[in-house]
């Protein structure tokens, strides 16, 4: 088990040499705009585009709740679109759009890349921003999908 560290910092630009994975929650109904994802276009526009061309052509791929879609942005850097939450959040919202079982979905398939590419995991704490989800729920399936397997995670507390 390789602990699971927590840090100050940005997790678009990954304290670690190597091959890394940017993993972030997304919606399901393809809108990107607010949140994490803002930071990752400001600096790649390929994961946006990639994820909205997923989502539009989702009726003959795996686009959904749980499914996950590698992007690479640099020759070592991948960015991991996680479809975790259902919708987005609105003044009219009833409940938070986090769907932990597709987070949890989601971590496990990531975890299968990061050990294919033999990458090490970065990302905000995922499913609790906009999407509204609690880290002490979402915080044991990292490490039982990352850290347990070995894999070295770090999440990003920006500043």
């Amino acid at each position: 088990m390789v602990p699971l560290r927590v840090i100050k910092g940005d997790a678009t630009s990954p304290q670690a040499s190597g091959p890394k994975i940017i993993a972030h929650v997304c919606n399901d109904i393809g809108g990107w705009g607010a949140g994490f994802v803002v930071a990752i276009s400001r600096r790649w526009p390929e994961p946006e585009r990639a994820f909205r061309q997923w989502h539009r052509e989702r009726a003959g791929n795996d686009f959904g709740l749980g499914a996950v879609q590698l992007v690479q942005v640099l020759a070592d850097t991948w960015v991991a679109n996680m479809v975790g939450q259902r919708g987005i959040r609105t003044s009219r919202s009833a409940g938070v759009p986090v769907r932990y079982e597709a987070i949890d979905s989601g971590l496990a398939k990531l975890a299968v890349h990061a050990e294919d590419l033999r990458a090490s995991v970065h990302m905000p704490r995922i499913g609790c921003g906009l999407a509204g989800g609690k880290w002490d729920r979402v915080e044991p399936m990292v490490v039982t999908h990352l850290s347990d397997r070995d894999i070295p995670t770090v999440v990003y507390d920006f500043d």
